[in-house]
């Protein structure tokens, strides 16, 4: 069990040298060491690779996440990005993830600290319908396999105002979604999803799915 969440968790991150961060959350969260990707990975998928803490602050302080947010991490791994948006946050958290081995021990993982309000599911996220107010790439597909998750992610915006963030990832086909302007210098690329889709502004309520 975690007691330190939120704002107290933020500040104290925020207070540890960067170089010391990641290594610092993981054995907060119980998560070692990497098991191998499976093999026969579908085409466009991307071997894991865990996402820096320092691009999940960014993410939690500049979308932001709030309480009432879904947030879908796709191609989720091991669980970092979710369960440190949702203890920063609040925010019920998803992840959606390919390799079995890893869903698994995020699963493990957020057992172990006692969580509610974050899960994980074995799933190809170019086949599987999804919902929610913010949505996390961490570079996970190219090609194709891109094309076809972001018209997942449309279906989503057709219905409701959506942000997308992601890290060392342009977005540049993606005409129903407008870039803002970075706050801080970061990987991080946050955009929101533009008229004609939906109606929303950076500021607006997003409410709960």
């Amino acid at each position: 069990m975690i007691a330190l969440r939120g704002a107290e968790l933020l500040a104290l991150l925020t207070s540890l040298p960067v170089c010391d961060r990641d290594a610092w959350v993981d054995e907060l969260l119980g998560i070692e060491s990497l098991p191998p990707d499976v093999p026969d990975l579908p085409r466009g998928s991307v071997p894991y690779l865990p996402c820096g803490v320092e691009e999940i602050l960014a993410l939690v302080r500049e979308v932001p996440v709030r309480a009432e947010d879904t947030f879908v991490d796709l191609g989720s791994g091991l669980g970092r990005v979710v369960i440190l948006a949702h203890l920063l946050s609040g925010a019920t958290a998803l992840g959606v993830e390919i390799q079995d081995p890893l869903v698994r021990s995020a699963q493990e993982r957020s057992a172990a600290l006692g969580l509610t309000g974050v899960g994980f599911v074995c799933a190809n996220a170019a086949e599987i319908a999804l919902d929610g107010s913010i949505f996390f790439l961490y570079a996970p597909f190219n090609g194709a396999m891109l094309t076809a998750v972001l018209g997942r992610i449309a279906e989503v915006a057709r219905r409701r105002p959506i942000i997308v963030c992601a890290v060392d990832l342009e977005l540049h086909d993606a005409s129903w979604l407008q870039r803002r302007e970075p706050a801080r210098a970061s990987s991080l690329v946050v955009y929101d999803s533009v008229k004609g889709i939906s109606e929303r502004s950076p500021s607006a309520d997003r409410g709960s799915p």
